[in-house]
């Protein structure tokens, strides 16, 4: 049999996605070692210039190699990428997220092709097992019905529309029984599941929590309007992780107008300090260096973010996006700035997150993820990194650490 080596980039969508391929993968052998495939299906990002350029890169180093491996690309970058990787000849085919449950049907083509796909299809896709995982990804829902000014993704992904319930019940439900105790809820706007269907995130959740064998649920990124009343009633279950991601993208009121954002700072800042005193550490998305972010608008936006008690970060600088409405506003922002203004926010973070791990005085539960340079990694219920030494296999293992040293970057035990 022919092996297939999947290199994805991006998201945990992404990430699900290359594993439903994988599930579906009936006629070729998957392999974790790249040199020795004979095709790659590449799953590509487009969120930033950053990500095309990643993926381009990746295609020159398989060049390079001169292994002859055929290359197929897919995922957000197929939209946006695909035909001109084609044109050029640097890639055999290129098909949407649609298509990816005939993958078998699609590396078996022998002429160049491109299979654009459909944006309003809804996976119904179960998939039972995750190669070389720990925890395993659920894409819930797809698409997105925000326009925020500088976005792309709603034009590669389509607007949002939500997986089957009982489709994802099923699904945890075999995950569960194949030893999986983690769960990680993913899609291009997780927080609007449910909406098209009359159901919602907090319902879905309830019932997951109910599935034996379900030992912590991960939410993607939400948006701060998504965290309604009916959501904030489970926040006390013991299934849910103590992180939330809650995508702000900026804390300047005009900044936030100009992004085309739905969200309100001082909203934002209300919802952060009741589930900061809920005991849980909470993530946020941010852009550095958008069109119209003056030197004046920044530091008020630094004071804010100051405020608030974040604890991790996602962040980047602008990037334009041909086709989206920033991509032709002014004044705009030098990419030297921008950078600064990034470091400068993720240091203020970075500081956060340590100030919160030597406050924390209670136990961790955590899930030991991997072993790699004679130590053990893992994340606990804060989404915090632990490493851990010890003499005991602990891959995959769940343990509670209770004596640990709080270290720069990570928390440090000997078990």
């Amino acid at each position: 049999m022919k092996k297939v080596y999947f290199k994805t980039f991006g998201c945990r969508t992404n990430l699900y996605d290359s594993q439903v391929m994988m599930s579906a993968l009936k006629e070729y052998e998957i392999t974790e070692n790249e040199a020795e495939a004979d095709m790659i299906v590449i799953n590509s990002c487009t969120v930033t210039n950053g990500a095309d350029t990643h993926v381009r890169s990746y295609i020159s180093q398989v060049e390079k190699s001169g292994s002859g491996a055929k290359l197929f690309l897919t995922g957000c970058g197929a939209h946006t990428k695909g035909e001109s990787l084609l044109k050029e000849n640097r890639i055999h085919g290129v098909f949407g997220q649609s298509e990816k449950q005939k993958i078998d049907f699609l590396l078996n083509q022998e002429q160049p092709f491109y299979e654009k796909g459909d944006l309003n299809h809804v996976d119904d896709a179960v998939v039972g097992e995750f190669v070389g995982k720990s925890r395993a990804f659920i894409k819930i829902q797809e698409g997105c019905n925000f326009r925020c000014s500088y976005c792309i993704i709603p034009y590669v992904r389509g607007d949002a529309r939500s997986m089957d319930e009982e489709r994802i019940i099923e699904q945890v439900s075999k995950l569960a029984l194949n030893g999986f105790g983690e769960f990680i809820l993913t899609g291009t706007n997780l927080g609007s599941y449910g909406q098209d269907t009359r159901t919602s995130l907090a319902k879905l959740l309830k019932r997951m929590g109910m599935i034996r064998g379900v030992r912590r649920i991960r939410l993607g990124s939400v948006e701060p309007i998504q965290i309604t009343d009916e959501f904030k009633e489970i926040l006390d279950e013991p299934w849910l992780e103590r992180h939330l991601h809650i995508a702000l993208q900026h804390t300047s009121p005009q900044m936030l107008k100009i992004m085309n954002r739905r969200n309100v700072y001082k909203q934002d800042k209300e919802l952060f300090e009741f589930l900061s005193d809920k005991g849980y550490t909470i993530g946020t998305d941010f852009i550095t260096g958008h069109p119209g972010e003056s030197e004046e608008l920044w530091r008020e936006a630094m004071e804010n973010v100051k405020n608030l008690p974040l604890t991790h970060l996602h962040a980047f600088t602008y990037s334009k996006r041909d086709g989206t409405p920033s991509a032709t506003m002014k004044p705009e922002v030098n990419g030297k700035v921008a950078k600064e203004r990034l470091h400068e926010l993720e240091s203020l973070v970075k500081q956060k997150n340590y100030d919160f791990r030597k406050a924390f005085n209670g136990e961790l539960d955590v899930l030991v993820e991997s072993f790699k340079d004679g130590y053990f990694h893992g994340l606990d219920q804060h989404f915090n990194k632990i490493v851990i030494d010890s003499d005991e296999d602990l891959l995959g293992n769940w343990i509670t650490v209770s004596d640990y040293q709080v270290k720069e970057e990570f928390n440090f035990a000997r078990v």
